[in-house]
Parts: structure tokens; sequence; C-alpha cells
């Protein structure tokens, strides 16, 4: 029992040395220096449908806290895609993740990170990008072209720590929800979906 809560213990203390590291190396690329918390995580990952037949995309996981929460939802590893943008966090990743579709890649240009999956529909997508580091209407762009990739009336959820959504509603062809604000995390952070179409 108590081996086990030492080796928790040194693996969120390595998970947050890693992201600390990665937001020094790469402050734009890394939104906080503490890893989501598993609170947030579990909420994010609540609004994927594990039963559509669908793949899910995840963006920035960062050291995988939110891709552990969705594959403890039912996703298959083999239907998770999650691209990362930091070649530390990616080793990280596939070792941790090893049957888990790991890209490296930019996803702000999908169709050239996903390559050969460019036309892959998935089920939902779940994104940790630090948005509010980049120009509103790359954010808008961004939202856009990820809502071309889902069903309409499914969700893309975004997190952000601030007290506004990041992409601002009215700027495109996509609806603003708040879907939750988190205060056990570090900072608290503020959940939003975006949607397109008819609501599932």
């Amino acid at each position: 029992m108590a081996s086990g809560l030492r080796r928790s213990i040194s693996r969120r203390f390595d998970e947050e040395l890693r992201f600390f590291k990665g937001w020094i190396d790469k402050p734009r690329a890394v939104g906080s220096i503490i890893p989501t918390s598993s609170v947030t995580a579990r909420r994010m990952a609540s609004v994927i449908n594990p039963n559509s037949g669908l793949p899910v995309l995840e963006l920035g996981p960062g050291t995988g806290v939110i891709t552990k929460a969705i594959l403890e939802r039912g996703v298959k590893p083999a239907s998770l895609y999650c691209v990362e943008y930091s070649e530390d966090f990616v080793r990280h990743l596939r070792g941790d993740f090893p049957e888990v579709n790991i890209i490296q890649g930019d996803a702000f240009n999908l169709n050239e990170t996903l390559g050969e999956n460019r036309g892959l529909q998935f089920d939902a997508i779940v994104s940790g990008v630090p948005l509010l580091n980049f120009p509103v209407e790359q954010r808008v762009r961004y939202v856009e072209d990820l809502l071309d990739r889902i069903p309409a009336g499914r969700p893309i959820i975004q997190l952000t720590y601030g007290p506004k959504s990041p992409v601002p509603a009215g700027r495109g062809n996509y609806t603003v929800e708040h879907f939750d604000f988190v205060i056990r995390n570090i900072p608290p952070t503020q959940l939003w979906i975006y949607r397109r179409g008819a609501r599932s």
C-alpha cells in the first residue's frame, strides 16, 4: 500500500516536471506549468460516445492525463488518435500508450498532420491546445476545421484558463456552450463545447 502510494506520487511528480520543462521550452505550445487534473480529464472524456463506432481525436494530450480518461471511458486504444506538437511529450505518450495512435504534428494543420487519415470522421474531439496563445481568427479557423471532421451535433470540448470561451460566438458556423467550471484544477479550468447542426 505504501509503496503503491509512493509510486503514484513519484509518477505525478515526474509528469509535473515534464510538463514544466515543456512549458519552459515552448510556452506557446503548453498552456500551463502543471498537467490537467484527473477530475477535468474525466469531465472532458464524458462527452464521448464510446459506442458510436467512430474514432476519437485528442489534440494537445501533453503527458496523457486526458488520454487515460478517454481510454477509461471505453474508447479502444486503436480508435484513439492523439496529435501532440512536443517531441518530448510524444516519446512519453508512445511509451505509456503503445497501442494508441500518437502523432507528432500541428493541430492547426490537421490535413498534413493526419496524412492518410485526414479523411477520418470522429465521434468527438477533445482539445487541450492552449488556444488563448493564438489570434482569435486562428482559433475560429481551428474550430471550423474540427467541426468538419465530426458528425452534426457532436461536440468539440475545449479547456481554457480564461473566464470566456476562447472561440467567440458569432464568428462562424458553430454554437458555443459552457460545459463546466472545474475548481479542482490548477489553475481552475473552464470547459467549453462547440457544435454544428442538430444537437445529439
